[in-house]
């Protein structure tokens, strides 16, 4: 088993009509053993970026911390809010830093610009190589069945409630054909008024 699907996990961003979408799932486990029903997997960066990190439990946290500490210390130098743009690059410069010995964790951003509140998303691999998405970015051990899910599923310009009916569906039955992601999921729905948070119940074998 590669060190990747280690704890499990399921994640998708999706792009919707002036709105973004990110969804995880809630599973924390040591291989197919499951520890905790509600591990958190998905990080509020700013009040309109939200970043997901599938991956090794340990280095989630690791990585988000070294993440927050940089985020500030740009933020205080320039006085203004991160754009998800700069933070795609202060995310792919650390991870490509520690590229000999890498965190394996394989990010991504799903976010509203903070100015033009432009829809924005990428992901990235685990030594930072930037993946700029227009429709949707999936990660954890369910990347192929979401894959799938997805491209049958999405269409542009999705209003709220249907982006959130499209990426729910998407992962739930993504969760329910991989033993090791599931057990619950939330779906955080980014709009430029407000956030909307949804829990999903799932199959909890």
């Amino acid at each position: 088993m590669s060190i990747m699907d280690y704890n499990g996990g399921a994640l998708i961003g999706m792009k919707g009509k002036d709105c973004v979408a990110i969804a995880t799932d809630k599973r924390f486990g040591i291989q197919a053993q499951t520890v905790s029903l509600d591990f958190t997997k998905v990080f509020q960066i700013n009040p309109h970026t939200f970043m997901g990190f599938p991956g090794l439990a340990t280095d989630i946290f690791t990585v988000y911390e070294k993440i927050m500490f940089r985020k500030r210390l740009y933020e205080l130098k320039e006085n203004r809010k991160i754009s998800p743009k700069a933070l795609a690059s202060l995310v792919s410069n650390l991870l490509y830093e520690n590229r000999f010995s890498p965190f394996f964790v394989e990010p991504m951003i799903v976010a509203l610009d903070e100015v033009t509140l432009e829809p924005y998303m990428c992901d990235m691999d685990l030594i930072g190589c930037v993946n700029k998405s227009d429709n949707f970015v999936v990660g954890g051990t369910s990347s192929s069945q979401l894959y799938g899910l997805c491209e049958a599923l999405w269409e542009p310009d999705m209003e709220e409630d249907q982006l959130f009916e499209t990426i729910s569906q998407a992962l739930v039955s993504a969760c329910n054909r991989d033993a090791i992601s599931g057990w619950g999921a939330k779906v955080y729905i980014i709009k430029k008024d407000k956030i909307i948070v949804r829990d999903i119940k799932t199959r909890m074998d």
